[in-house]
């Protein structure tokens, strides 16, 4: 099995690190729920992983072969599958061009959308007019069809609505019983943790905690002085 390996990444940017000594492994199927107050290096930890920004110290290893010195486009090819803060679509294209953009037979546009039932009504049309939780929806499913190995969600749920973001978490699940890891950075710690197997919180710069997500839902004290450092 293909496991997706950390072991002491740090990550510099500008004047010094902004997260070091981070080590962790993410197995196929697996969510692992990285978790931590804001400006804790989450999102520069999981771009190091997509090659966004070059890790300072460490290595970073898919099925025990090295791929930090790679560029991005390379481990995308390695099925390394990075969604972005934000709702990345091409607006001016419609849902099926947006879906298209990865999917290379009308099998996969039809597997992509199997999860999306309300993507499939509005499939024809541009995708700048849906809604923000349409377009979520608009990456994940381009982002399945791009058939990842490991899939890295940059806080999926910002400036949605939560009764928008909670639908998008089962489906989350779904990707990953097919058997892709899932490295999930989220704000709503809880509904993350809920997700996941595994957790990683990270605060001022470092590992605070390692291990099972239940651990820290059954113990909201441990959680708190996890987030604390």
């Amino acid at each position: 099995m293909n496991a997706l390996t950390l072991s002491d990444v740090a990550v510099s940017r500008g004047a010094g690190p902004v997260i070091s000594g981070v080590s962790f492994t993410v197995q196929p199927g697996e969510v692992l729920a990285l978790v931590g107050p804001n400006g804790a290096g989450k999102t520069s930890l999981i771009e190091s992983v997509s090659g966004v920004v070059t890790n300072s110290a460490g290595s970073i290893q898919l099925g025990g072969t090295r791929i930090d010195k790679l560029s991005r486009v390379q481990r995308a090819r390695l099925g390394i599958v990075h969604i972005e803060q934000g709702r990345a679509v091409f607006p001016s294209l419609t849902v099926r061009e947006n879906l298209s953009l990865t999917a290379r037979t009308p099998a996969e546009l039809d597997a992509a959308l199997a999860n999306f039932p309300e993507l499939e009504k509005r499939i024809d049309s541009p995708s700048g007019l849906l809604s923000g939780g349409e377009q979520q929806m608009v990456v994940l499913a381009r982002a399945f069809a791009a058939k990842p190995a490991f899939l890295l969600i940059d806080e999926m749920s910002l400036g949605l609505a939560p009764v928008v973001f909670t639908r998008l978490f089962p489906i989350v699940a779904k990707i990953a019983e097919t058997g892709v890891g899932v490295l999930l950075v989220e704000q709503f710690t809880e509904l993350a943790l809920g997700l996941a197997e595994q957790a990683i919180v990270v605060a001022g710069g470092k590992v605070s905690y390692s291990g099972p997500a239940a651990r820290l839902q059954d113990e909201p004290e441990l959680l708190h002085r996890a987030y604390l450092g």
